[in-house]
Parts: C-alpha cells; structure tokens; sequence
C-alpha cells in the first residue's frame, strides 16, 4: 500500500505524543485525584475528539495550502521537524528535573463539564494544531483518497482514546500513580530520544 509507510510513521509519532506527559495528563490527573475515575475517563474522551479535531483540521487545511503551493509542504515539514525538536527539547528538561508532575487543579465536575473541560483543553492549545500539521506532513495524508484519509484519522482517534483512557483508569489508582510518578524522569528521557528521531525522520523525508 503506497502510503502505509507514513502512515505508520505519522501513528509511531502520535503514540510518542500520547505517552508524553503534558497538560492534558495533568488535568487527567487533577481529575482523577478530586473527582474520580468516572469523571477523568469522560475528559479522556473529550481529549481526544478534541485531538481528531485538530487533526481533521490540519489535514483538510495542509491539502489547500499544498494545492496552491507545493513548496508550502516543505516549509511545514520543516516547522514540524523544529516542533518536534522542542518536544524533545522540553523532554530531556523534565528528565533532569527531579519534581513530580503536579496535578492540575480541578473545579467540581459534572460528567458534560468534563468532556468539555478535556475538549476545550485540546482545541485551544496551540502546540497541538502545529503537532497536529507535522502528523499530516510525515504522513503524506494529503496526497491520500478521501477514504484513507478518514481511516488515518479514525485510527488515530482509537489511539488519542486509548492512550488517554489509559492514563485516567492508572492515575485513578493510588499504587499505580505512585510508580508512574517514579519512573516519570526515565519516560521522559526515553520520549525526548524518540522525538528526536522523529524529528530527522519528518525533515529528511522525501515523500
């Protein structure tokens, strides 16, 4: 199949991303903490339809731009590589930090208010429509069919969901929250290292 190769290129770096311990996995963990485990698996969900969000976004928005310029494909392969970089970069900084992640604090909760509150999360951070735009460049998602398109984007859905449901069920368990927390600085150097490679990956691409 012709664009499996960066398809699984582009599901290698959204897993890298969904391990990576960012603001939505402290609130998960502020919410898992206050409200309980219910609460955060329903602000998982809103995570990640706020994640395809983005993501059906940057693939129809990366399709117009390269159809009116094709040289605008290369500028934002090399914007994602320099994003991906400063994942890496801000990765080996949290490994030599020696804290813990904070829980975000959380307000009360109803079930809608937190799906909203992890929807809203993801549409208004701006790093995640670039992380979103270098997903669509590595993956040369905007040279695919219309229903391949929609199968990368439905894959990547399950993904952001599993992952972020997996953080709300285990950081809603006292035990596993504690050795996650102190493992946390070898996770962290382990994702600044495969960032990196990603980075190169996505700026020597050819496709």
């Amino acid at each position: 199949m012709e664009y499996l190769p960066g398809f699984l290129t582009a599901y290698s770096i959204l897993l890298v991303a969904v391990m990576s311990p960012g603001p939505a996995v402290a609130m998960l963990l502020g919410i898992s903490m206050s409200r309980g485990r219910a609460s955060a698996v329903v602000a998982a969900i809103g995570v990640a339809a706020g994640s395809i969000t983005m993501g059906t976004l940057a693939v129809i928005g990366l399709g117009v731009l390269v159809a009116q310029a094709a040289w605008t494909l290369t500028v934002m392969r090399i914007l994602g590589s320099a994003y991906l970089l400063w994942m890496a970069y801000g990765a080996f900084r949290k490994a030599a930090q020696p804290g813990a992640i904070r829980p975000a604090e959380m307000p009360p909760l109803s079930r809608p208010r937190a799906f909203l509150t992890g929807y809203l999360m993801q549409i208004t951070n701006p790093k995640a429509a670039v992380f979103w735009v270098a997903i669509a460049s590595v993956g040369a998602t905007h040279e695919a069919p219309v229903h391949l398109i929609a199968l990368f984007l439905a894959g990547s859905f399950v993904m952001s969901l599993a992952g972020h449901m997996g953080y709300a069920l285990a950081l809603s368990s006292s035990p596993v929250r504690a050795v996650y927390l102190k493992a946390r600085r070898g996770v962290e150097a382990t994702l600044g290292v495969l960032f990196t490679f990603f980075a190169f990956k996505l700026a020597t691409s050819r496709s």
